[in-house]
């Protein structure tokens, strides 16, 4: 109840002394074009729509039509006829977080809609669309993040406040990695967005994924496959807001999104529907405008605290050079490939070591860490420039010495690589076993 009465006081102290509004003069595809309101409302302002059932359906102004409006509803267009009128909303697109957030399941809008009664309101207020720190005033990436992937932990070794996108086409297993990582995080806070997924996952990511303990320290923000383009976009944004307020009061985020992909997808329907040509595979410029003023956001801030993102992109039809994937991949600090063939023949998670690349590692491991990944590494690309004739039977052991010690270490990493959805492995776990693993004694072939 208290929850309630503070938010009403809360939404009475940001009323303003006047309002607008005007009428629906026409509805045309996915748009409401209104007249007569005289306010000087700009692009990404709020609406609502009086409908004939009695209910208000929220929209946003996305384009202008002479001395009209066009609005775009975040919800359905049924009940919205010709009359109907239109209010102008008077306070900017803007959610207030709370730390009591936390286990809680939100829609686009900052609502809750986890059946557990009204979110507390902060203070302070945060921008949707929001602009990341100033280049010049944010810290450097610096510490690891243990994820408690094994095949990331230490070939891909994250640090705090780095980007790091997921790429992989569908059904290899990209959203297995991002819930195995959000179970496993050691991170203060994880932020997970749900853009444009399939309903039913929602439930089964709290439950099975999560689980009550996971739950606790993160804030879910879900917008389905079902809802307006408008509410999948806006769902991206919201993740980002909450992940700022956290970053803000100095903790370490893990933000994850699943899917990129689809949050471009929302953006080029919406682009499309108001004119906006295509530029490329259907895609318009403003969805590669958006791209970076949404990753961007995400990163080390000004203060102690810092935001760690992870972005899964469904590659379509396995063609890593997509222009989504390859534009995500040119803003990112680095990039986890998901490979096909991989998941085929039964390990998972299906990263491809060689193909994927964390740009900050370098600068996180000590010179031994980095010796063993270097060493591991350099056996993974000679065992699979060789591959092929290794399994049709064309190679003769004792042929090259570097070739039959790679064959020896290769089948212990890959079993390394391996790893169940259950299993958690730390950091210092992870360069352990590689250690071990490389520090096998290996005992040449005798030479005919």
């Amino acid at each position: 109840m208290s929850t309630r009465f503070d938010n009403i006081i809360h939404n009475l102290d940001t009323l303003h002394a006047g309002s607008y509004f005007g009428t629906v003069t026409g509805v045309q595809g996915l748009f409401i074009e209104v007249s007569g309101i005289s306010s000087a409302l700009t692009i990404g302002d709020r609406c609502r729509v009086h409908t004939t059932y009695g209910k208000k359906v929220p929209c946003e102004l996305v384009s202008f039509k002479g001395d009209k409006l066009l609005l775009m509803p975040y919800g359905s267009l049924e009940g919205i006829g010709l009359g109907c009128r239109v209010d102008v909303e008077n306070s900017a697109p803007v959610i207030y977080p709370h730390s009591e957030w936390l286990g809680r399941i939100v829609n686009a809008f900052g609502e809750a809609i986890d059946g557990k009664g009204p979110l507390p309101l902060g203070n302070k207020p945060y921008f949707i669309k929001n602009s990341p720190p100033p280049a010049q005033f944010r810290d450097r990436v610096k510490g690891k993040v243990d994820l408690g992937v094994k095949s990331v932990n230490t070939f891909l070794t994250v640090c705090k406040g780095q980007r790091m996108g997921i790429f992989a086409g569908s059904g290899v297993g990209k959203s297995t990695l991002m819930s195995n990582i959000a179970r496993h995080t050691n991170s203060d806070i994880s932020i997970i967005g749900l853009i444009g997924e399939r309903g039913r996952e929602a439930k089964e990511f709290v439950e099975d994924v999560l689980g009550e303990e996971g739950l606790s320290k993160s804030v879910l923000v879900l917008a389905t496959s079902d809802e307006s383009a408008l509410m999948r976009r806006q769902a991206a944004y919201t993740t980002m807001a909450i992940a700022e307020y956290f970053r803000d009061e100095n903790k370490n985020v893990l933000c994850m999104m699943d899917s990129i992909t689809r949050f471009a997808m929302a953006q080029r329907e919406i682009s499309l529907s108001i004119g906006e040509p295509p530029a490329s595979k259907g895609y318009t410029p403003s969805v590669f405008a958006e791209l970076p003023k949404l990753l961007e956001r995400a990163g080390p801030g000004s203060g102690n605290g810092t935001i760690t993102g992870l972005f899964t992109v469904l590659v379509d039809g396995d063609d890593h050079n997509e222009p989504i994937a390859d534009a995500v991949r040119s803003i990112l600090d680095g990039h986890i490939v998901l490979d096909r063939s991989i998941a085929e023949r039964g390990r998972y998670p299906a990263v491809n070591i060689l193909r994927s690349l964390s740009r900050t590692m370098p600068d996180c491991d000590t010179p031994e860490e980095a010796e063993l990944v270097m060493k591991a590494r350099k056996y993974i690309a000679t065992y699979e420039d060789m591959a092929e004739l290794i399994r049709l039977g064309a190679y003769k052991k004792g042929s090259n010495a570097e070739v039959d010690e790679a064959m020896f270490y290769y089948p212990m990493i890959e079993d390394f690589l391996s790893q169940t959805k259950e299993q958690k492995v730390t950091l210092s776990e992870c360069y352990q076993l590689l250690k071990e693993i490389l520090d096998t004694p290996y005992v040449p072939p005798i030479r005919s």
